[in-house]
């Protein structure tokens, strides 16, 4: 399998379950995994990896202790960050996605902090939701939608 380009970065998770399914879907794009510390859970939980069913062992799993860690040691283009919340600036449409690209998602009952986002409006992305009656869409949901259309190119769409 070739090296791992395009990065799926969740900050803060807290729902094990979430976590297992977007290791799940790395796995079936050769995606990289970065998880940013503290998380809710225990990666060794049952949970996550039922989620991950038997392929979380084969997650390309990066983890850090805090975004600046994590800013330090790969230093990633601005170009390059893109950051999913549910008030962004513009439709995850709109971007042409590099393929070493990170997608940057935040933990499940606050999102992205405010000092990981500020100055970074124009990197902030949403998926657009019809109806008033739902208020945030699941993290596991959000990132799966993502990452295919940011490989729409390498798989053909």
């Amino acid at each position: 399998m070739p090296e791992p380009r395009l990065k799926m970065v969740l900050v803060t998770p807290e729902i094990p379950y979430n976590t297992g399914a977007i290791g799940r879907t790395c796995v079936a794009l050769g995606l990289e995994l970065v998880l940013i510390k503290p998380y809710g859970f225990s990666l060794d939980e049952k949970s996550v990896r039922r989620a991950g069913t038997d392929y979380w062992k084969h997650v390309n799993l990066s983890e850090y202790d805090s975004w600046e860690h994590f800013i330090t040691d790969r230093n990633p283009p601005r170009e390059h960050l893109h950051f999913f919340e549910e008030h962004g600036a513009q439709s995850f449409y709109t971007p042409d996605y590099p393929e070493d690209g990170y997608l940057v998602f935040g933990c499940e009952s606050a999102g992205l902090p405010s000092s990981i986002l500020e100055g970074m409006e124009d990197r902030t992305f949403n998926l657009p939701m019809l109806s008033p009656l739902v208020r945030s869409l699941n993290l596991a949901n959000v990132a799966c939608a993502v990452v295919y259309q940011a490989m729409r190119p390498q798989l053909g769409g």
